[in-house]
């Protein structure tokens, strides 16, 4: 640390704080220069030749002269592959036991000297120096692994690894957890290393708070996921392919993949995105069901300040006639940010504010921040003290850093004790009344306004009994927390599905719920920013995300806030939320005109509660994310694979969210078959583009021809809106009633909609066949008839 980002320090944070965090900052470099041993010189290391092979169930091991290779077909047609003796296990973002080998796979002589898996879904080769192809069934050649390298320090240590990949040339790259320049993921370096960008970020910065080193890959020639298994610090290039034009001469994409640390191995998932998500979430775990409350509108501000406030708000709110599900209180609730304690002058009786306002239709939901102030008489830090629950640096001592509180410790939640320590703690929240909690500052983060962490890379963690440092456990440090927090609500309310979300995480972290875009700049280009983060992380297997509506750190025009929030109301989770210096976010706020537009997409998503539940629901059984890439369906479709700034909500509806000010129109891309514009019932063909108003009061939403959506009728209960297909074609709906509490498998009702004389006819497919549909139906669209 210099003397200019000591001073900086103190500007930000003032005197007392600042020099708090300037010594925070010191003393962590101390620490790594003492607790990491220096690299020194380093052996370059390649797999070289191959010498023999070894067949296992679904594959078996490939030696090389200077390496070895484990490679597996699982009975689903997942790819493993691992270098030098990594196993599935262990593993963070895997659930449970990795699957079954396929019976049917065999290791088998290939041309020039390689070998090969051969399965139903997918051939592995393997050359005879190290490269590893996974190809289609037809022999087309999806992913290329280029042979290894690693850098071993020659005094001991982890080595250093990179892996170069190549891809079809006409490919496009998506993934890598949250990243504000996509979803797309154009040539560039992306680091792993969850990050919190220091108050506020826009397209431009990266790395944000969750990272993973997961891509998905889209081509003509089909789709893939790839899932490197390392929680090292790393860095992924990317570089996308040039078709020769008919030359046969292509560029391949390429992906280089370097890590710190750590074992070399990775899993494969092909086949159309939909069943690639299925594959993932079946390796890393089914999506936590959120409360149906959960997806309704929700409302947070840092700074209510009081009681009075959030039910001067809540009132608000129901005078106007505008939904709300949820509050959310941040952390001036607290009693001197203190965790798991509570500012009883502002707050004197929280647990009847809870209880007055859940009568009302209006949960309170806490945010909860890793960091324990470290002072000996607070009832939280001396329960952590005693039972050794704080990460520590090599000599032993708990490590310190600069938070809300003050100087704090940090729970290892690489520790099953620690963590079954921590969820018992949530019995506090409950007590006061909350239903949910969203975790914040669990990168994790200091105060500090440089560096990018709290915790030196040299400090200690249990990692599960294997024993490392932070090195490794920096990236799932949060998933670890959202475990502990998750696991605990469950032990505390068995009979109650827990509503949690995390501001950092990593692979596997949608087991334990959602997570949200974190400080997200107020701006149009932080407008973008949030639609990114929500279409990537859900192609990362994380459905329940949403951005802060308006922006975190800055004051929204009428126009941007009122488009932030028309976007909004077609996320999964939809909440509005600012800085304590931000202004306030309630609709009123903006006035009369703005106040109405937005009380029309509340009411809109408050008729779609139907639609989000049984997308909620399918998420949870299929991987399938709420909010869905434009190429979802069609992902050979070019021109949809470089549409960024529009999305398909589940299967039936197509949103275009107004991104740009002063817009009335927009251009729209549609996928093919038959479209609705949801206002005028105007219809368009799709393959192509169209323009469409977008007027202030709305933004473009279109439904698929032939779509059966479940929506709440006039009366509270479900009814179907059926979208009139197009003559010579069918359509389907899904709809999925939620029930309370932590139910079994529940009842998928499946519809199917056709023209039969001008006339829609819809009928519910069940294994007896076509039955009688029992729903109210509404038929809309061109030419729609009642059915």
């Amino acid at each position: 640390m210099d003397g200019r980002e000591l001073v900086r320090s103190v500007r930000v944070f003032g005197t007392v704080q600042g020099l708090r965090a300037a010594r925070s900052a010191w003393r962590r470099r101390r620490t790594d220069a003492w607790g990491l041993q220096p690299r020194g010189a380093e052996r370059a290391r390649v797999p070289g030749a191959v010498t023999g092979a070894e067949p296992l169930p679904g594959g078996g091991i490939v030696r090389f002269a200077r390496s070895e290779l484990r490679v597996r077909v699982t009975a689903a047609g997942v790819v493993f592959w691992g270098w030098d003796g990594a196993e599935p296990e262990p593993s963070y973002a895997l659930e449970g036991a990795p699957p079954e080998a396929d019976p049917r796979a065999e290791l088998e002589p290939d041309k020039d000297g390689g070998w090969r898996i051969v399965s139903e879904r997918v051939t592995v080769a393997v050359s005879r120096y190290g490269g590893v192809e996974i190809r289609t069934p037809g022999g087309v050649v999806l992913r290329k692994d280029l042979p290894p390298r690693w850098w071993e320090p020659a005094d001991g240590g982890p080595s250093r690894w990179l892996q170069r990949s190549e891809v079809a040339a006409d490919a496009r790259f998506f993934g890598l957890g949250g990243r504000a320049s996509g979803p797309r993921l154009r040539d560039g370096t992306y680091r792993l290393w969850n990050t919190d960008p220091r108050g506020r970020f826009g397209p431009g910065d990266d790395p944000l708070y969750i990272t993973m080193p997961v891509q998905l890959v889209v081509a003509d020639a089909g789709t893939h996921l790839a899932f490197l298994d390392n929680s090292w610090e790393g860095q992924v290039t990317l570089r996308e392919g040039e078709e020769g034009a008919g030359s046969g001469h292509d560029r391949p994409g390429t992906s280089e993949v370097r890590m710190g640390g750590g074992p070399l191995r990775c899993w494969v998932v092909v086949g159309t995105p939909a069943r690639v998500l299925r594959g993932w979430t079946a390796l890393t775990g089914a999506p936590a069901l959120p409360p149906s409350w959960a997806l309704g509108p929700q409302h947070a501000r840092w700074g209510f300040g009081s009681e009075k406030e959030v039910r001067r708000v809540v009132a608000g709110y129901r005078e106007r006639g505008l939904p709300l599900s949820a509050v959310h209180l941040d952390i001036d609730h607290y009693d001197e940010h203190r965790v798991f304690t509570v500012d009883r002058e502002r707050f004197p009786d929280l647990p009847g504010l809870a209880k007055e306002l859940r009568a009302d239709g209006v949960r309170l939901v806490s945010i909860v921040d890793p960091a324990v102030k470290a002072e000996p008489g607070y009832a939280v830090y001396d329960g952590g003290a005693a039972t050794g629950a704080f990460v520590r640096d090599g000599r032993g001592r708990a490590v310190r850093g600069v938070v809300w509180p003050g100087e704090c410790v940090y729970p290892d939640f690489t520790d099953e004790a620690v963590r079954a320590w921590w969820g018992e703690l949530y019995e506090e929240r409950l007590a006061q009344g909350f239903a949910g909690v969203w975790h914040d500052m669990n990168e994790p983060v200091s105060l500090a306004p440089f560096g990018d962490m709290t915790l030196p890379r040299s400090a200690r963690h249990a990692l599960e009994g294997r024993g490392g440092d932070h090195r490794e456990a920096h990236n799932v440090y949060a998933l670890g927390m959202a475990r502990a927090g998750y696991e605990g609500l469950r032990r505390l309310r068995p009979g109650e599905r827990p509503f949690l979300f995390s501001r950092s995480g990593w692979a596997g972290m949608q087991r334990y719920g959602g997570t949200w875009s974190g400080d997200v700049a107020t701006g149009w280009p932080g407008l973008r920013a949030s639609l990114s983060l929500v279409l990537g992380l859900g192609l990362c297997g994380v459905p329940y995300s949403g951005p802060d509506v308006g922006g975190f750190d800055g004051r929204p025009s009428p126009e941007l806030f009122l488009r932030w929030f028309q976007l909004g109301a077609y996320l999964p989770l939809f909440r509005t939320h600012a800085a304590i210096d931000a202004g306030r976010r309630e609709p009123w706020e903006f006035g009369p005109q703005v106040l109405g537009h937005a009380k029309a997409a509340l009411l809109e998503r408050e008729r779609l509660r139907p639609y989000f539940v049984t997308l909620a629901r399918l998420a949870h059984l299929t991987g399938a994310p709420y909010v869905r890439p434009l190429w979802w369906g069609a992902p050979r479709d070019r021109a949809l694979r470089d549409c960024e700034d529009a999305f398909l909500l589940g299967d039936a509806l197509l949103v275009a969210p107004v991104l740009e000010p002063g817009a009335d129109r927009r251009a729209v891309r549609l996928p093919r078959g038959l479209w609705y514009d949801t206002v005028s019932g105007r219809a368009y063909e799709g393959p192509g583009q169209v323009l469409l108003d977008a007027p202030l009061s709305r933004i473009p939403v279109l439904a698929r021809a032939g779509a059966v959506v479940p929506v709440r009728g006039e009366d509270g209960g479900t009814e179907l809106e059926v979208w009139a297909p197009a003559p010579g074609r069918t359509g389907t709906g899904v709809v999925v009633e939620d029930s309370a509490g932590v139910s079994p498998r529940p009842a998928v009702e499946r519809y199917a909609s056709r023209l039969v004389d001008g006339r829609v006819v819809v009928e519910r497919v069940s294994g007896a066949g076509a039955v009688r549909v029992e729903r109210p139906l509404r038929v809309r669209g061109e030419g729609g008839a009642q059915a």
